[in-house]
C-alpha cells in the first residue's frame, strides 16, 4: 500500500513542527543561559561596588565594634557624631577626654584650638585617653607647661582635607608643618608608629581616626 500525497504532507508538517520546536527550545536555553550569566555579572558588580562604598565610607578598624557597643546611641555615638562638628565630637567621645582638655585650654590656658578646629575640612588623628596615659608623666607635664610645644604636638595630629579609610594611605602634611605617614589596609591602618583603633568617623567638618598613640613631630 503506497503513501499518498496527503500523508506525505502531514508527515512534512509534523517534521517541520518538531524542527521549529527544537529550535525554539535551543533559543530558550541560550536566552536563559545568557540571562543567568548577565545576572551573575550584575550581582558581582553590585557586590564590588557595595564593598568599595563600605570601604570609602567607614568607619573601619579593629576597635570600631567595641566603640559602637560602648556608645550605641546618643551623644558620642557614630550616628550622632555625623551631625555635629569636630569640636563637638572631641568633647562627646568618652575616650577623648584628655584630648578635649588639651585643645580647649584645660592643660594650658594659653593653648585653645577650639576656634581653629571649627574650620576645616580636616582629617584628625585623635589620641585616645589610654594613649596619653601611656606617656611618661614628666613628658605630659612638660607639654602642659610649654604652650609652643603643646600646640605643635596637637596640630601635628591634624591634616587639611577629609580622607576616608580607603584613600588615607600615604604621606600627609600636617597643620604643624611636618608630615605623617599612614599605611596599611583600610581596616588596619597605622599612623607613624600608632595604630588606628577606629577610623573614618564622620563629623560635619572632619573625618576622625581614633589612634592608640600620641604622635610627635620630628625634632
Amino acid at each position: 500500500m503506497g503513501i499518498n500525497r496527503r500523508s506525505i504532507a502531514i508527515i512534512g508538517i509534523g517534521a517541520l513542527s518538531l524542527g521549529m520546536a527544537a529550535c525554539s527550545s535551543n533559543d530558550s536555553t541560550t536566552a536563559d543561559t545568557t540571562a543567568a550569566e548577565t545576572s551573575v555579572v550584575e550581582e558581582t558588580t553590585t557586590m564590588a561596588t557595595t564593598t568599595e562604598e563600605a570601604v570609602a565610607a567607614g568607619p573601619l578598624g579593629p576597635g570600631c565594634a567595641a566603640y559602637v557597643e560602648q556608645v550605641p546611641s546618643g551623644p558620642g555615638s557614630v550616628e550622632e557624631l555625623a551631625n555635629g562638628s569636630l569640636v563637638e565630637a572631641v568633647t562627646t567621645v568618652p575616650i577623648l577626654t584628655t584630648l578635649a582638655s588639651a585643645v580647649s585650654g584645660g592643660l594650658n590656658p594659653e593653648v585653645n584650638l577650639v576656634e581653629a578646629l571649627e574650620g576645616g575640612p580636616f582629617t584628625v588623628f585623635a589620641p585616645v585617653d589610654d594613649a596619653f596615659a601611656a606617656l611618661d608623666p614628666a613628658t605630659l607635664e612638660a607639654l602642659a607647661a610649654d604652650p609652643t610645644a603643646l600646640t605643635q604636638v596637637l596640630t601635628y595630629h591634624v591634616v587639611e582635607g577629609e580622607a576616608a579609610p580607603g584613600e588615607i594611605a600615604g604621606v600627609h602634611p600636617t597643620l604643624e608643618g611636618s608630615e605623617v605617614t599612614v599605611a596599611g589596609a583600610p581596616d588596619a591602618l597605622t599612623v607613624n608608629d600608632a595604630n588606628v583603633i577606629c577610623g573614618g568617623i564622620e563629623t560635619t567638618n572632619a573625618t576622625v581616626y581614633l589612634v592608640d598613640g600620641v604622635l610627635t613631630p620630628a625634632q
